[in-house]
Protein backbone atom coordinates (compact mmCIF):
# COMPACT_ATOMS: atom_id res chain seq x y z
CA UNK A 1 0.00 0.00 0.00
CA UNK A 2 1.28 3.47 -0.86
CA UNK A 3 2.14 5.53 2.17
CA UNK A 4 1.57 9.25 2.52
CA UNK A 5 4.90 11.07 3.09
CA UNK A 6 5.29 12.70 6.48
CA UNK A 7 7.65 15.44 7.59
CA UNK A 8 9.37 14.26 10.79
CA UNK A 9 7.81 15.48 14.03
CA UNK A 10 9.92 15.45 17.15
CA UNK A 11 9.30 15.68 20.84
CA UNK A 12 9.20 19.14 22.41
CA UNK A 13 12.75 19.06 23.75
CA UNK A 14 14.09 18.48 20.20
CA UNK A 15 12.34 21.47 18.66
CA UNK A 16 14.73 24.20 19.72
CA UNK A 17 16.83 25.21 16.69
CA UNK A 18 19.60 26.19 19.06
CA UNK A 19 19.55 22.86 20.86
CA UNK A 20 22.89 21.46 22.03
CA UNK A 21 24.62 18.96 19.76
CA UNK A 22 23.86 16.05 22.11
CA UNK A 23 20.22 16.32 21.01
CA UNK A 24 21.20 15.57 17.41
CA UNK A 25 21.55 12.15 15.88
CA UNK A 26 24.54 10.50 14.30
CA UNK A 27 26.53 11.64 11.29
CA UNK A 28 24.32 11.82 8.22
CA UNK A 29 26.71 13.38 5.70
CA UNK A 30 30.50 13.31 5.68
CA UNK A 31 32.64 15.18 3.16
CA UNK A 32 36.40 14.60 2.97
CA UNK A 33 38.94 16.46 0.86
CA UNK A 34 36.37 17.54 -1.72
CA UNK A 35 37.74 19.40 -4.72
CA UNK A 36 36.00 20.61 -7.86
CA UNK A 37 37.57 22.01 -11.01
CA UNK A 38 35.97 23.49 -14.09
CA UNK A 39 38.73 23.36 -16.68
CA UNK A 40 41.71 25.18 -15.20
CA UNK A 41 39.62 26.90 -12.52
CA UNK A 42 39.62 25.28 -9.09
CA UNK A 43 36.38 26.13 -7.28
CA UNK A 44 36.61 23.84 -4.23
CA UNK A 45 40.05 23.27 -2.72
CA UNK A 46 39.63 20.45 -0.22
CA UNK A 47 36.41 20.69 1.76
CA UNK A 48 35.91 18.70 4.96
CA UNK A 49 32.37 18.93 6.34
CA UNK A 50 30.23 16.77 8.61
CA UNK A 51 26.47 17.15 9.05
CA UNK A 52 24.57 15.33 11.79
CA UNK A 53 20.93 14.30 11.84
CA UNK A 54 18.59 17.15 12.85
CA UNK A 55 21.40 19.68 12.49
CA UNK A 56 20.99 23.01 10.69
CA UNK A 57 24.23 24.18 9.08
CA UNK A 58 24.35 27.69 7.60
CA UNK A 59 27.04 28.35 4.99
CA UNK A 60 27.97 31.98 4.44
CA UNK A 61 30.66 33.77 2.48
CA UNK A 62 31.28 36.15 -0.42
CA UNK A 63 30.05 35.51 -3.93
CA UNK A 64 32.34 33.14 -5.80
CA UNK A 65 33.58 31.39 -2.68
CA UNK A 66 32.28 27.97 -3.81
CA UNK A 67 29.16 27.73 -1.65
CA UNK A 68 26.71 26.83 -4.42
CA UNK A 69 29.19 24.48 -6.09
CA UNK A 70 29.55 22.62 -2.79
CA UNK A 71 25.79 22.19 -2.52
CA UNK A 72 25.55 20.97 -6.11
CA UNK A 73 28.21 18.35 -5.35
CA UNK A 74 26.24 17.24 -2.29
CA UNK A 75 23.27 16.40 -4.54
CA UNK A 76 25.24 15.03 -7.53
CA UNK A 77 24.25 17.94 -9.75
CA UNK A 78 28.01 18.33 -10.14
CA UNK A 79 30.53 15.52 -9.74
CA UNK A 80 33.62 16.17 -7.61
CA UNK A 81 37.09 16.16 -9.10
CA UNK A 82 38.55 14.44 -6.04
CA UNK A 83 37.67 13.64 -2.45
CA UNK A 84 34.70 11.73 -1.11
CA UNK A 85 31.12 12.16 0.06
CA UNK A 86 29.43 9.60 2.25
CA UNK A 87 25.75 9.58 3.14
CA UNK A 88 24.49 7.45 6.01
CA UNK A 89 27.87 5.77 6.11
CA UNK A 90 27.88 4.73 2.46
CA UNK A 91 29.71 6.27 -0.52
CA UNK A 92 27.39 8.79 -2.14
CA UNK A 93 26.73 8.91 -5.89
CA UNK A 94 29.93 7.13 -6.94
CA UNK A 95 33.68 7.02 -6.38
CA UNK A 96 36.70 8.99 -7.53
CA UNK A 97 39.34 6.90 -9.27
CA UNK A 98 42.25 7.31 -11.66
CA UNK A 99 39.84 8.21 -14.48
CA UNK A 100 37.97 10.75 -12.40
CA UNK A 101 34.54 10.43 -10.84
CA UNK A 102 32.69 7.20 -11.64
CA UNK A 103 28.99 7.68 -10.88
CA UNK A 104 26.67 4.96 -9.73
CA UNK A 105 24.21 3.39 -12.12
CA UNK A 106 21.32 5.76 -12.89
CA UNK A 107 18.80 3.88 -10.74
CA UNK A 108 21.07 3.85 -7.67
CA UNK A 109 22.08 7.46 -8.27
CA UNK A 110 18.44 8.60 -8.37
CA UNK A 111 17.62 6.60 -5.25
CA UNK A 112 20.37 8.37 -3.29
CA UNK A 113 19.55 11.76 -4.77
CA UNK A 114 15.90 11.38 -3.71
CA UNK A 115 17.06 11.38 -0.08
CA UNK A 116 18.72 14.78 -0.47
CA UNK A 117 16.23 17.45 -1.48
CA UNK A 118 17.28 20.78 -2.91
CA UNK A 119 15.63 24.20 -3.03
CA UNK A 120 17.12 26.50 -5.64
CA UNK A 121 17.49 30.25 -5.83
CA UNK A 122 15.27 30.49 -8.92
CA UNK A 123 12.46 28.11 -7.83
CA UNK A 124 12.74 25.79 -10.91
CA UNK A 125 9.02 24.95 -10.86
CA UNK A 126 7.40 23.29 -13.87
CA UNK A 127 5.45 26.16 -15.46
CA UNK A 128 2.87 23.83 -17.06
CA UNK A 129 1.91 22.23 -13.73
CA UNK A 130 -0.16 23.70 -10.91
CA UNK A 131 1.29 24.14 -7.45
CA UNK A 132 -0.18 20.77 -6.49
CA UNK A 133 1.09 19.22 -9.71
CA UNK A 134 4.62 20.40 -8.96
CA UNK A 135 4.47 18.87 -5.47
CA UNK A 136 3.00 15.54 -6.59
CA UNK A 137 5.08 14.94 -9.73
CA UNK A 138 8.17 13.34 -8.17
CA UNK A 139 6.32 11.11 -5.65
CA UNK A 140 4.23 9.71 -8.51
CA UNK A 141 7.00 9.39 -11.11
CA UNK A 142 9.90 8.36 -8.88
CA UNK A 143 8.30 6.67 -5.86
CA UNK A 144 5.25 5.23 -7.59
CA UNK A 145 2.64 6.78 -5.31
CA UNK A 146 -0.92 6.66 -6.58
CA UNK A 147 -2.41 9.97 -7.66
CA UNK A 148 -4.82 9.96 -4.72
CA UNK A 149 -2.05 9.33 -2.18
CA UNK A 150 0.28 11.87 -3.78
CA UNK A 151 -2.41 14.56 -3.93
CA UNK A 152 -3.49 13.95 -0.35
CA UNK A 153 0.11 14.32 0.83
CA UNK A 154 0.67 17.26 -1.50
CA UNK A 155 -2.28 19.19 -0.11
CA UNK A 156 -1.01 18.58 3.43
CA UNK A 157 2.40 19.95 2.46
CA UNK A 158 0.96 22.99 0.73
CA UNK A 159 -1.08 23.65 3.86
CA UNK A 160 2.08 23.37 5.93
CA UNK A 161 3.77 26.10 3.90
CA UNK A 162 0.64 28.28 4.00
CA UNK A 163 -0.55 27.69 0.44
CA UNK A 164 -3.56 25.40 0.81
CA UNK A 165 -5.67 27.86 -1.19
CA UNK A 166 -3.15 28.03 -4.06
CA UNK A 167 -3.08 24.32 -4.97
CA UNK A 168 -4.71 24.75 -8.38
CA UNK A 169 -2.78 27.88 -9.39
CA UNK A 170 0.07 27.87 -11.90
CA UNK A 171 3.51 29.30 -11.02
CA UNK A 172 3.03 32.36 -13.25
CA UNK A 173 0.10 33.41 -11.05
CA UNK A 174 2.10 33.11 -7.80
CA UNK A 175 4.41 35.62 -6.19
CA UNK A 176 8.10 34.79 -5.87
CA UNK A 177 7.68 33.96 -2.20
CA UNK A 178 4.75 31.67 -2.96
CA UNK A 179 6.70 29.93 -5.72
CA UNK A 180 9.59 29.32 -3.34
CA UNK A 181 7.24 27.88 -0.73
CA UNK A 182 5.86 25.52 -3.39
CA UNK A 183 9.46 24.53 -4.15
CA UNK A 184 10.01 23.73 -0.46
CA UNK A 185 6.82 21.65 -0.37
CA UNK A 186 8.02 19.84 -3.50
CA UNK A 187 11.33 18.99 -1.84
CA UNK A 188 9.52 17.73 1.28
CA UNK A 189 7.24 15.50 -0.80
CA UNK A 190 10.09 13.03 -1.37
CA UNK A 191 10.60 12.62 2.41
CA UNK A 192 14.30 13.52 2.19
CA UNK A 193 16.68 12.96 5.06
CA UNK A 194 18.44 16.22 4.19
CA UNK A 195 17.40 19.41 2.41
CA UNK A 196 19.88 21.76 0.76
CA UNK A 197 18.88 25.42 0.36
CA UNK A 198 20.90 27.37 -2.20
CA UNK A 199 20.32 31.05 -1.39
CA UNK A 200 16.60 30.38 -1.33
CA UNK A 201 15.67 34.01 -0.57
CA UNK A 202 18.18 35.93 -2.68
CA UNK A 203 15.92 36.19 -5.75
CA UNK A 204 12.97 37.53 -3.72
CA UNK A 205 11.81 41.07 -3.15
CA UNK A 206 12.65 42.10 0.44
CA UNK A 207 9.03 42.00 1.61
CA UNK A 208 8.74 38.33 0.50
CA UNK A 209 11.88 37.06 2.22
CA UNK A 210 10.23 36.71 5.63
CA UNK A 211 7.53 34.30 4.50
CA UNK A 212 10.11 31.85 3.11
CA UNK A 213 12.39 32.14 6.14
CA UNK A 214 9.38 31.43 8.39
CA UNK A 215 8.82 28.10 6.62
CA UNK A 216 12.52 27.25 6.95
CA UNK A 217 12.44 28.09 10.67
CA UNK A 218 9.45 25.79 11.09
CA UNK A 219 11.29 22.94 9.38
CA UNK A 220 14.28 23.48 11.68
CA UNK A 221 11.98 23.32 14.71
CA UNK A 222 10.50 20.07 13.41
CA UNK A 223 13.97 18.53 13.26
CA UNK A 224 14.67 18.59 9.52
CA UNK A 225 18.37 18.29 8.70
CA UNK A 226 19.29 21.30 6.60
CA UNK A 227 22.35 22.80 4.91
CA UNK A 228 21.55 26.41 4.05
CA UNK A 229 23.65 28.68 1.85
CA UNK A 230 22.40 32.11 2.84
CA UNK A 231 23.09 35.82 3.05
CA UNK A 232 20.54 36.17 5.86
CA UNK A 233 22.76 36.63 8.89
CA UNK A 234 19.82 36.80 11.32
CA UNK A 235 18.66 33.37 10.15
CA UNK A 236 22.16 31.94 10.53
CA UNK A 237 22.51 33.46 14.00
CA UNK A 238 19.08 32.46 15.33
CA UNK A 239 18.29 29.14 13.64
CA UNK A 240 21.53 27.36 12.71
CA UNK A 241 23.33 25.04 15.07
CA UNK A 242 26.59 25.73 13.22
CA UNK A 243 27.81 28.46 10.88
CA UNK A 244 30.41 27.74 8.20
CA UNK A 245 32.31 30.57 6.51
CA UNK A 246 33.76 29.85 3.05
CA UNK A 247 36.15 31.92 1.00
CA UNK A 248 38.27 31.02 -2.02
CA UNK A 249 36.96 27.47 -2.19
CA UNK A 250 37.93 26.70 1.41
CA UNK A 251 36.19 26.50 4.77
CA UNK A 252 37.95 29.30 6.63
CA UNK A 253 36.09 29.01 9.94
CA UNK A 254 33.09 27.30 11.51
CA UNK A 255 31.47 27.35 14.91
CA UNK A 256 28.31 27.70 16.94
CA UNK A 257 26.48 30.94 16.08
CA UNK A 258 26.97 32.66 19.44
CA UNK A 259 30.73 32.24 19.31
CA UNK A 260 31.01 32.68 15.55
CA UNK A 261 29.30 36.07 15.41
CA UNK A 262 30.50 37.44 18.74
CA UNK A 263 34.15 36.46 18.49
CA UNK A 264 35.23 35.13 15.08
CA UNK A 265 38.73 33.72 15.21
CA UNK A 266 39.94 34.34 11.68
CA UNK A 267 40.75 37.80 10.32
CA UNK A 268 39.06 37.04 7.00
CA UNK A 269 35.85 36.12 8.85
CA UNK A 270 35.99 39.38 10.80
CA UNK A 271 36.45 41.34 7.58
CA UNK A 272 33.45 39.67 5.96
CA UNK A 273 31.14 40.11 8.95
CA UNK A 274 32.09 43.77 9.25
CA UNK A 275 30.72 44.39 5.74
CA UNK A 276 27.39 42.54 5.90
CA UNK A 277 24.21 43.61 7.72
CA UNK A 278 23.86 41.86 11.05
Amino acid sequence: MNQVPQVPRLSQDQRDPGAPSDRMGGVLLNVKGLTKKFGDATILRGIDLTVREREVVAIIGPSGSGKSTLLRCLNALEYPTSGSISFRGQPAFGTVGERGFMPLAERELNAQRSQIGMVFQRFNLFPHLTALGNVTAAPMWVKGLSRDAAESAGRQLLNRVGLADKAEMYPAKLSGGQQQRVAIARALAMEPALILFDEATSALDPELVGEVLAVMRDLAQLGMTMVVVTHEMAFARQVAHRVVFMDGGLIVEEGEPEQFFAAPKHQRTREFLSKVPQ
